[in-house]
């Protein structure tokens, strides 16, 4: 499948292209979108305020082509200088910061592949929220990574001075 005929698709279910094939995911449950909302909420505050960049959800990037690889992270971080060449298509690239947020019926096999894509394609890092863990992981396209407990303070420098506490991402 293309990233065009993927955009053609209808329907209640989220579809994502990996190397052509077609990966369709249920519509996320209310605690992954509890946790959706809560972390976007701080971090387009956090952007806004600092005039860093643009957060988005759900948006599409288009990571590779023939055959071509279309990924939608939960939410996404693109700084200043890259937000201003969006269009109405598919961004061309990774995000800066690409969001996972993990639902019950994510493979942590998956995750990791979607991880691996999302580095070596050129997002800087990945941050992966586990909710029923109450986690979120930040893996660096160095290879750094590093775990925030619900007691600690999710920081991120890819996201200049974004701070909060894991514990507001879940409640």
């Amino acid at each position: 499948m293309t990233a065009e005929e993927l955009v053609q698709l209808e329907g209640p279910n989220r579809h994502e292209l990996i190397k052509g094939e077609l990966l369709t995911m249920p519509p996320p449950k209310a605690q992954h979108g509890h946790a959706v909302a809560n972390l976007t909420t701080v971090l387009v505050l956090h952007v806004k305020a600092n005039k860093l960049g643009s957060v988005y959800t759900e948006a599409g990037y288009k990571l590779e082509t023939n055959p071509d690889t279309v990924l939608g992270p939960d939410v996404s971080f693109l700084a200043h200088k890259r937000a201003d060449e969006l269009s109405d298509q598919y961004y061309q690239g990774a995000p800066d910061v690409a969001v996972e947020v993990l639902s019950p019926s994510d493979w942590p096999a998956r995750i990791q592949r979607k991880t691996d894509l999302w580095l070596s394609l050129g997002a800087k890092s990945v941050w992966v929220v586990n909710p029923k863990q109450r986690t979120v992981e930040v893996i660096r396209s160095n290879g750094e990574r590093k775990l925030f407990h619900e007691s600690d303070e999710l920081v991120d420098d890819t996201v200049p001075g974004f701070h909060v506490p894991v514990s507001e991402i879940f409640n």
